[in-house]
């Protein structure tokens, strides 16, 4: 049996590794907010469980899953466990003129975690950190140009940063676990504006070019988190738990490389001219503090609140500069919990299936015209544990759902770069969906012959 639950450990962990060049860089739909800082950022809202609970979890112990969201909570994983999340979103996309429907389907994240001695456990893994898709088609007229031509301009951006990460966690008195995380961040993004102008004694395609400037951002750099957790009781049947974790701001690494290009009509290269080569710069990513707070009775239930506050303001893009479009700070808060009617129920398997629900509200750091943008979402979710488990090995199978609305679509003034223009927000309508994987399995146990 622990041959046959290895190798399915092993066939799963090839199979993510194999799985993750392919679809990480595809993002989750196109999304015009992925413009702003570094794409649409992933602010360690942890795994399938936490997802399923409105991303909140910073201080809710749980022994089966993998809990990368506060690494404090690592010494609470009492067995070797392996996870793996899948997800997918489908979403609709509208201003105040028109509507676009899109989704797509990722690896969600890979985690190991594992204890090393009765005081101290470690994990890890790989997740996403931010993506990059959009793209954005504008027409205007050419400026100090009386003859009536038209500028077709066209941003498009893609791409994707990932996050490879080990973290510790340790027992230094009883109920209070300490954990730390250091990560390796890489990935790259490229975009692009191109420009067309269509005089009016353009005859036939050849007689239109498109100028186009290319970016490709490639990041490589390391960042570092600290966490705790204290556990305490409040009676017999009630138990709180407090817990922290810090980002610290971190200066990305990274290289650039510009080059200008022109196309046909087709999309035909006509020439290509760099414009700078590997050019060495760093980008600054914010600090982001998380405090959470929950209760549970240790057996059935939990509830947890958690709030979160990211320092956008002092985002700097690559080369130290400041964002063309302003950022500002942001502050996140989610409640949320799981119900498991009897964890040990042999008579009805339903009564042990986790059932989760949970709210969260966000600010974005893109604020039009001073207008804040709200991200709010209503999630839930459920975990399958295998008939199969034994005091061995365990498998469950777990779902999350989230549907939310982010932005607007008023009109409102952006100023990007120095200049100022009015545009119409765009409000995205989402449901989220993810499956994860669990493999609970006690290894390094020592035969003993009676």
């Amino acid at each position: 049996m622990l041959k046959s639950k290895s190798a399915g450990f092993v066939g799963l962990v090839v199979l993510g590794l194999m799985a993750a060049p392919n679809v990480y860089g595809q993002g989750l739909g196109n999304s015009p907010y992925s413009r702003l800082g570094l794409g649409d950022y992933n602010p360690n809202l942890g795994g399938v469980r936490q997802q399923g609970m409105g991303g909140v979890g910073l201080a809710a112990p749980n022994s089966t899953n993998v809990n990368d969201i506060n690494p404090a909570m690592l010494y609470y994983t009492g067995r070797t466990t392996y996870e793996a999340g899948f997800n997918g979103q489908y979403k609709t996309l509208r201003n105040a003129t028109a509507s676009n429907k899109t989704g797509s389907a990722t690896l969600g994240y890979l985690a190991l975690s594992f204890p090393i001695s009765k005081s101290w456990a470690a994990s890890l893994g790989l997740r996403p950190y931010s993506s990059v898709d959009y793209e954005s088609n504008t027409v205007g007229t050419v400026t100090n140009d009386n003859s009536g031509a038209q500028a077709l301009q066209q941003q498009k951006g893609e791409g994707e940063i990932t996050e490879a990460y080990m973290a510790h966690a340790f027992r230094v008195a009883k109920g209070l676990t300490v954990g730390a995380s250091a990560s390796y961040i890489f990935g790259t993004i490229d975009e692009s504006v191109g420009t067309t102008v269509v005089t009016s004694d353009a005859t036939s395609a050849t007689d239109i070019t498109k100028s186009v400037i290319l970016d490709h951002l490639h990041y490589s750099d390391f960042t570092f988190r600290g966490a705790a957790h204290y556990r305490g009781k409040v009676n017999d049947g009630l138990n709180y738990n407090l817990g922290g974790v810090y980002t610290f701001q971190t200066d990305l690494n990274g290289t650039r490389t510009t080059s200008l290009q022109r196309e046909d009509a087709g999309g035909v290269l006509i020439e290509e001219l760099p414009i700078e080569t590997d050019k060495k710069g760093a980008a600054t990513l914010p600090a982001l503090t998380q405090f959470g707070i929950s209760l549970d009775n240790n057996k059935t239930w939990s509830a947890s609140l958690d709030v979160a506050q990211q320092q956008w303001s002092k985002y700097k893009g690559f080369g130290g500069t400041a964002s063309g479009t302003a950022l500002n700070n942001t502050v996140r808060v989610g409640i949320g919990g799981e119900f498991t009617p009897d964890p040990t129920s042999v008579e009805n398997y339903f009564k042990r299936v986790s059932y989760r629900a949970g709210l969260s509200v966000s600010q974005m750091p893109y604020r039009p015209g001073g207008q804040t943008l709200y991200d709010r979402a209503i999630s839930w979710g459920f975990a399958f544990p295998m008939p199969s488990a034994t005091p061995l090995d365990a498998t469950i199978l777990s779902l999350a759902f989230t549907y939310g609305q982010r932005g607007n679509t008023d009109n409102s003034t952006l100023v990007e770069n120095g200049r100022s223009r009015i545009v119409s927000n765009v409000k995205e309508d989402y449901i989220r969906m993810q499956l994860g994987v669990t493999l609970n399995n006690r290894w390094f146990i020592k035969r003993r012959i009676e």
